[in-house]
């Protein structure tokens, strides 16, 4: 029976961040995987969503051309060699992955695990015993009661990021982070597009200024949408599929997919029999990923914190090193950086405003037009950057909407970490002109001294 420091259940993100960390640290590791390693993010999520909205947007370029003075023209969408381009990153990405994990001599195991005992993985009927277990086996693409996903006309995102077609029709049961790309790929693709939310607004968890803001861009680009009423039923026959809500409204369409969140994978996998808790299939730990029952640990999306392939990493870098002895700081998980990639971009770090305000602090808030960056008016998009800030104190969230958002993130993510006031910002030189000079400028404005803003 092999005996190893670390022996890793599942290979995505948190998985696999945690085998690479450990190694390092000199840590013998098993790491166990029933599919590829790099999990969900890597082969039908992050990678290749991201890959399918960087084609919308060259698709976008070429429908506009004429607007920034390029005679070009849009003539469709080749399926087939968007789906080769796409593959073609995730292929590279896994190969590179698939590689770095050899060298670090990490023992790679393909296949089932179930956890036998508390430091027993049985995988093909071998045993790998561990001194300590992390169980890091994802999440999966949830349905509602009743509504069954046949793969061909009710899709999840796992289909959607492999549909050899562009639909005619779709319809986005669920208008969250995942609806939203995938409503702003097909737009953009060509597709009629309806997004059906059951909350009062779409990408709930944001703001409530960046969801308006997204709505009147969505809006602006045909995207049709359905708010706070929920889904009912679903009818299917050869022509497609007629969707139904509890107030009587009926949407038709080529294709339905189902976008309404995911689900910790941890069913039949020997967690509860081994005494761990567990909370509506999600495994419970501590602010280190320590579960109750002592060397076993949890990551990613099993656990109930944001899921998102850069927490899981983080998740999984934190679990390595605390093994190792390192006692690593905790994660500050208001200090996440959040990005929906659809068009335009939503980013943002820190607390909403709802949030700041249930949490007692006494705010200001500045809203930072785009209008009045030049590199915004360059790539003509429209958009803000909005400002939460302590009285007197740090900033408490930063809040952007508008194309290539994230990339601003980096920036924002430090200020809002290392809690910076807005003079401390403004007093920072940020390249002219670029996307990043709008953050400089917001704080200017909000430390009472804006230069490209009214105030």
């Amino acid at each position: 029976m092999p005996e190893f420091d670390v022996v890793i259940l599942g290979g995505g993100s948190g998985g696999y961040a945690c085998a690479l960390r450990s190694a390092q640290l000199g840590l013998s590791v098993a790491l166990i995987e029933a599919d590829k390693v790099g999990g969900t993010c890597l082969h039908r999520g992050c990678i290749p969503t991201k890959a399918l909205l960087h084609s919308a947007e060259i698709a976008d370029g070429a429908r506009e051309g004429a607007r920034f003075g390029v005679k070009s023209s849009f003539d469709g969408i080749d399926m087939a060699g968007v789906n080769s381009y796409k593959d073609g990153v995730v292929s590279r990405l896994h190969k590179g992955l698939q590689g770095l994990v050899k060298s670090r001599s990490i023992t790679y195991v393909e296949g089932h695990g179930t956890l036998t005992s508390k430091n027993t993985i049985e995988v093909n009927g071998e045993k790998y015993t561990g001194k300590n277990i992390v169980l890091a086996t994802g999440s999966f693409a949830k349905t509602l009661p009743g509504l069954e996903i046949d793969g061909v006309q009710v899709i999840t995102s796992d289909h959607g990021t492999r549909l050899d077609y562009v639909p005619k029709s779709v319809i986005v049961l669920g208008g969250g982070v995942i609806g939203c790309e995938f409503a702003s790929v097909w737009k953009s693709f060509g597709s009629d597009v309806t997004i059906i939310e059951g909350l009062p607004r779409l990408i709930a968890l944001e703001d409530e200024s960046s969801s308006k803001q997204l709505e009147r861009a969505f809006r602006k680009r045909g995207i049709k949408f359905e708010l706070g009423v929920f889904f009912k039923s679903l009818t299917k026959n050869k022509k497609g599929v007629t969707v139904t809500l509890e107030d009587g409204k009926e949407f038709t369409a080529d294709l339905l997919m189902v976008s309404v969140g995911r689900g910790p994978v941890s069913a039949n996998l020997g967690y509860e029999a081994a005494g761990v808790t567990m909370d509506r299939g999600y495994v419970l730990v501590d602010d280190k990923c320590r579960t109750n029952v002592p060397g076993i640990w949890a990551v990613g999306d099993l656990i109930p914190t944001l899921q998102l392939a850069h927490v899981g990493f983080a998740e999984g870098m934190l679990v390595a090193e605390e093994i190792a002895g390192l006692n690593p700081r905790a994660i500050n998980y208001d200090g996440i950086p959040r990005v929906t990639y659809s068009d335009p971009e939503v980013a943002s770090v820190g607390l909403t405003t709802a949030e700041a305000k249930k949490r007692g602090h006494d705010i200001i808030e500045l809203s930072y037009d785009l209008a009045g960056n030049g590199k915004a008016q360059i790539l003509n998009t429209s958009g803000s950057i909005k400002l939460i800030a302590e009285k007197n104190g740090p900033i408490l969230g930063v809040h952007m909407v508008g194309a290539r958002v994230g990339e601003l993130l980096a920036e924002a993510e430090l200020i809002f970490n290392w809690e910076a006031r807005a003079d401390d910002v403004a007093s920072l030189i940020h390249a002219h002109p670029t996307l990043s000079e709008a953050m400089g400028e917001a704080h200017m404005a909000l430390a009472g001294k804006p230069l490209h803003a009214h105030g």
